[in-house]
């Protein structure tokens, strides 16, 4: 016999196994399945920042994320050619640190503490059809990594499966504020690089980054426009080196040290809102909402979707609110928060020169160390966008520029 849950999670990554396991901290019952095992791996740029950091701290899961190796970063550094800009972002909740994992550790370690929390979790297991019946999703038919083939019903089938959530597909959302696809990039790990920072290369037609992660290695990224990357996917090596000649100071760190894995590619990089609820059905991180991975935003959001879902969701499991009520805030509470970094983040993938006005802030910005860290600050989420760009803000520093010049 079927049982029946609260809620049943597809997808068991950032944004899957959060939800996850908060569910079963607040009481309710979770099944949580994914056609992986764990450790697994999958394409990502592996950067929390600090917010994302501070969900984990709530959690109770930063120490364990520390007590992998895992290096901290503390300094955002953007190299724009003519001036660079470095600084250290400012605090959001008593937390001043990213950490760029790899995902078979990340995911591994949140798997695990959705199943500490109560949550059954099932690997290896493929859905293969989300059920409706009158309209209202009510669960999931799939088999297990026998062949088995297997139902179970919830009162909530939630969609944490990614840009090509089949959940989302069952239940065919509306999308808004879309954006096409940009920016395809190709990224791997080298060692003997020494990087420590979040550090950035952004120059007319390409941007990189280099970030430290586990077992003393550099995840280098490189970002191309469509044309270059279409010849790039042939010869990787040859397009890196190419970028890196253009880059002095990333280029002498990478090439000292080794490439140790293969290329992987992200392409198709649209930008979407879909509408996160529907009777039976929610969304959450990818599944839901993407923008291009270019500010690396994506882990984090997904950790704070997850504890917006929750609580909306024990709110109308616990009769406290209706559901359409609770689930309307946090459609509003999501596209609230990421709306301009949304905006900014595509405006940055274009991989075009800045507009005049930009160009001349970002060189003020760079002859002062606080309005730096402002800067870096916004890069990690600790800073609203909208407070830095304000235009009393931007009159002091271009003011500060002037005198310091």
């Amino acid at each position: 016999m079927s049982q029946v849950y609260d809620a049943i999670v597809v997808g068991a990554r950032c944004g899957g196994s959060p939800t996850a396991m908060l569910l079963a901290r607040k009481g309710h019952r979770v099944l949580l399945v994914d056609r992986a095992t764990f450790p697994s791996d999958t394409v990502s740029t592996h950067v929390i920042h600090a917010p994302g950091m501070a969900a984990l701290a709530r959690w109770g899961l930063d120490g364990q994320l520390a007590a992998t190796g895992c290096p901290p970063i503390r300094t955002y550094r953007f190299d724009f050619g003519p001036f660079t800009i470095s600084g250290q972002p400012q605090a959001i909740d008593g937390v001043d640190v990213a950490y760029c994992p790899r995902r078979t550790i990340l995911d591994t370690m949140l798997v695990h503490a959705a199943a500490d929390a109560g949550v059954d979790v099932r690997e290896g297991f493929s859905v293969d059809e989300i059920l409706v019946e009158s309209g209202t999703v009510v669960g999931v038919r799939g088999h297990d990594a026998g062949g088995q083939t297997v139902t179970e019903r919830a009162t909530m089938v939630i969609g944490a499966d990614g840009r090509n959530s089949m959940v989302a597909k069952a239940v065919t959302p509306e999308e808004y504020r879309t954006k096409p696809a940009v920016g395809p990039a190709m990224y791997s790990y080298w060692s003997g690089v020494g990087s420590a920072g979040f550090d950035v290369v952004v120059r007319d037609g390409f941007g990189m980054a280099a970030f430290p992660t586990h077992d003393d290695l550099t995840l280098v990224i490189l970002g191309l426009q469509p044309d270059a990357f279409a010849v790039a996917r042939h010869d990787p090596d040859g397009a890196l080196e190419q970028a890196l000649g253009a880059a002095p100071d990333l280029g002498e760190q990478v090439r000292s040290g080794k490439r140790e894995e293969r290329f992987r590619t992200a392409a198709g990089l649209s930008g979407y809102f879909r509408r996160p609820f529907g009777p039976g059905w929610a969304l959450v991180g990818d599944a839901g909402y993407h923008l291009h991975p270019i500010t690396a935003q994506g882990i984090t959001d997904a950790f704070l979707d997850a504890e917006l879902l929750a609580d909306a969701l024990d709110a109308t499991f616990g009769g406290h609110s209706a559901f359409d009520e609770a689930m309307a805030g946090y459609q509003q509470a999501r596209d609230d928060r990421v709306a301009a970094m949304y905006e900014m983040t595509f405006d940055f993938a274009q991989l075009a020169p800045p507009p005049p006005e930009l160009a001349q802030l970002l060189g003020a910005v760079a002859r002062s160390q606080s309005a730096m860290d402002d800067f870096a600050s916004v890069q990690a989420g600790t800073l609203p966008i909208p407070e830095f760009f304000d235009p009393a803000n931007v009159g002091r520093i271009m003011e500060a520029a002037g005198a310091a010049h």
